[in-house]
């Protein structure tokens, strides 16, 4: 009744976006996906293909599932990643099936450490990964703060921003050595190559009106924000909603207001777009104890995502 088949690049494009849209049109924090934007995905510099997998229930399209290996990644490590079932065929097992499967695959690739993650009230999700013998090792949270009233916190007067020039390929270069510099204690960090950097801020199909800034003094980069908008999911989901999507201040200037800075003029430019809230992701036990600025500037957690792991044998 089950049948479980590799993804065939160039026919079944079509077949992903109609399982993605229909399982996860409930979350609040993600969009239908076209076609177009799914092709454009495989052009991505880290997208990888190997371990997509369909799941047919009696010659019908019932699911999928990525195993996903990180070719930049030194660490054994692979990632289940749009686990996702059709609605009406739930409940017979497919799910479970689909995490079995990828397990293998990864298992079979040389990966040492399967890494997952789960809304922590999406209970059905949490059960077949703990079922499997992942543990939780992190939670994650998704943050919204109001840019009606921004908080007028304490920030470096010291410092001066300037606007990162996209067309500039000094400037992506620069925001990817900050990037990799400011992150490379955080869990799951791997380098980012100037390419996917590239990638994320000229051709990311789901961000527009992206802007970046440096926090620079005496002619020196300190920090970086980069924040974007969604407007398919604006739209969608009748909202007003920014995005702060990246930020990061080098490890010898933290504490000196510079994330205060840089994080205040990435909401005035959301709200300057007529945006109503901004969002973003943190880690909950991140080494900056960047949840503590996201609070202080007034972000709330939305929603909490538990973030597992499976050591295979």
């Amino acid at each position: 009744m089950l049948k479980m088949r590799p993804f065939d690049k160039g026919i079944d494009e079509e077949i992903y976006v109609r399982i993605f849209n229909a399982a996860f049109l409930d979350y609040d924090d993600i969009r239908s996906v076209t076609l177009q934007e799914v092709k454009t995905l495989e052009d991505a510099p880290s997208y990888n293909l190997d371990g997509l997998l369909i799941a047919e229930w009696n010659g019908k399209t019932a699911g999928m599932v990525q195993a996903l290996v990180d070719k930049f990644r030194e660490e054994k490590k692979g990632f289940i990643q749009s686990l996702a079932v059709l609605p009406e065929f739930r409940h017979k097992g497919i799910a479970k099936k689909l995490v079995s499967e990828a397990i293998s695959s990864l298992k079979g690739r040389g990966m040492k450490i399967v890494g997952a993650w789960a809304q922590i009230d999406r209970s059905a999700c949490v059960h077949i990964y703990e079922s499997f013998g992942f543990r939780c090792v992190r939670t994650s949270s998704l943050m919204k703060g109001s840019l009606t009233e921004i908080p007028n916190v304490e920030v470096n007067n010291g410092v001066s921003l300037r606007e990162a020039q996209f067309e500039d390929g000094q400037d992506i270069a620069l925001i990817n050595k900050l990037d990799n510099e400011s992150f490379k204690e955080h869990f799951n960090h791997r380098p980012v190559t100037v390419e996917e950097t590239k990638y994320m801020l000229l051709e990311m199909p789901w961000w527009k009106h992206q802007k970046a800034w440096f926090a620079v003094l005496e002619k020196q980069p300190l920090g970086y924000v980069v924040a974007g908008i969604d407007a398919g999911l604006n739209k969608e989901k009748s909202v007003k909603y920014g995005w702060v999507l990246d930020i990061g201040v080098l490890k010898p200037q933290r504490r000196r207001k510079i994330g205060s800075t840089l994080i205040r003029r990435a909401m005035q430019y959301l709200k300057s777009q007529g945006m109503e809230n901004a969002l973003l992701y943190v880690d909950d036990q991140n080494p900056t104890r960047a949840i503590k600025l996201y609070e202080k500037v007034g972000f709330r957690v939305y929603h909490k995502s538990a973030v597992y792991e499976l050591q295979l044998s």
